[in-house]
């Protein structure tokens, strides 16, 4: 009997049988409904990649693309871009982060100090970069080549494989998508803003058209250079919060998948010795995971003097309670030494943890006992 196989799918079923593998999972239908449902819910596979339907009824049904995106993706330069001429078909290569090799030689850019700081602004608020360390983001500013662009240049396309990932320095842009009656523009970029990043990352072809509809500037980066960098960096990262957040008494009654979505949400943080990291009396703007060193908590008490209430380290965690209470901070984390720590900010906190509160309200009790032995009341919880 033959059978259709329908494109993508080959690759779907390795995808999911490595992950079996690597995580060995106890239920193996549970852990299918979490996979796939993640999969779907981030993105990773459309009805364009997977489906018996052919190209040209998937064209009419891609998706309407919108300024917000920063992920709308396209391609490909004008021809005068000779220099950096694209690879006109890439592709849909696997990339493995474990098997990818530390010692591959970097690409560096010759930049001026005033480039490299114009740059650096750039891309200082750029999601992608958050969970960079400073060594990582050198190395990030490196990689990327200015491009000079024209009025209706076209920097990338929609359909096209991806190659480039692009900062935006200067000028303005106009995001396009194809509908049944034509192009229709969808939003645009004036003067800032990233695209690109979502067919690297996935595979996938580009999902927009983006216009130059000004003179302007943007920074690239080829695709080898961002999956070595900022994929890696991606697994890495994850790989070392799960194993912190494993640790955490607290979030044993959280799933696997659900560690692994708070481990994607942490922005790592460093502070020197002797650093407030919160302050007594501040708003609350989110938690902290220990990651290395020391970190004080301390109460000041009636005669406005700092009391140590206990030392925290690595895989510890603070400045929830004021989250669960919605009031101000009730005590001050101060840094020992050197810290290294994992953040979680309140909408994530609020998204993410539901589980553990329950948890969490119950340790408010022990934090109340702390302060009756200490001060003789609740003051600092129940009234800040």
């Amino acid at each position: 009997m033959d059978f259709e196989i329908p494109p993508g799918l080959t690759n779907l079923l390795e995808d999911f049988t490595v992950s079996v593998l690597r995580e060995k999972p106890e239920d193996l239908v549970d852990f299918a409904v979490d996979y796939f449902v993640e999969m779907q819910r981030s993105g990773q596979c459309t009805r364009k990649q997977i489906s018996f339907q052919t190209d040209e009824v998937m064209r009419d049904e891609e998706p309407m693309q919108t300024a917000s995106d920063e992920d709308d993706e396209p391609m490909e330069p004008p021809p005068m871009m000779n220099r950096y001429a694209r690879r006109k078909s890439v592709a849909a290569e696997k990339y493995d982060p474990e098997a990818e090799d530390d010692d591959d030689e970097k690409i560096v850019y010759p930049k001026t100090d005033e480039q490299r700081f114009s740059l650096k602004k750039a891309i200082k608020d750029i999601l992608l970069f958050r969970a960079l360390d400073s060594e990582q983001l050198e190395e990030v500013m490196d990689a990327m080549f200015d491009m000079k662009v024209k009025p209706d240049d076209h920097i990338i396309d929609q359909g096209d494989d991806g190659d480039n990932f692009y900062v935006i320095q200067s000028g303005t842009y106009d995001i396009f998508v194809k509908t049944d009656v034509g192009d229709k523009c969808v939003g645009g970029y004036a003067g800032s803003g990233s695209f690109g990043e979502l067919a690297l990352m996935y595979n996938m072809p580009r999902a927009a058209t983006i216009v130059a509809t000004s003179e302007g500037s943007l920074w690239a980066m080829n695709r080898t250079t961002f999956r070595r960098i900022l994929m890696k960096s991606a697994f890495k990262k994850r790989k070392m919060y799960e194993a912190l957040l494993e640790g955490v008494p607290m979030l044993q009654t959280l799933e696997k998948y659900e560690r692994m979505n708070l481990a994607d949400a942490l922005q790592p943080l460093s502070f020197d010795e002797d650093i407030a990291i919160i302050k007594q009396g501040d708003s609350a703007d989110g938690m902290y995971f220990i990651e290395s060193g020391t970190v004080c908590i301390s109460v000041r008490n009636e005669a406005n003097e700092d009391q140590e209430v206990t030392r925290l380290s690595r895989g510890q965690y603070f400045g929830e309670l004021a989250l669960v209470t919605q009031k101000p901070r009730a005590a001050t984390a101060t840094s020992v030494e050197a810290v290294k720590l994992a953040y979680l900010e309140r909408q994530a906190f609020e998204r993410l943890l539901g589980p553990c509160m329950d948890l969490m309200k119950r340790n408010v009790s022990l934090y109340e006992d702390q302060l009756v032995k200490l001060f003789g009341s609740q003051t600092n919880i129940s009234e800040s």
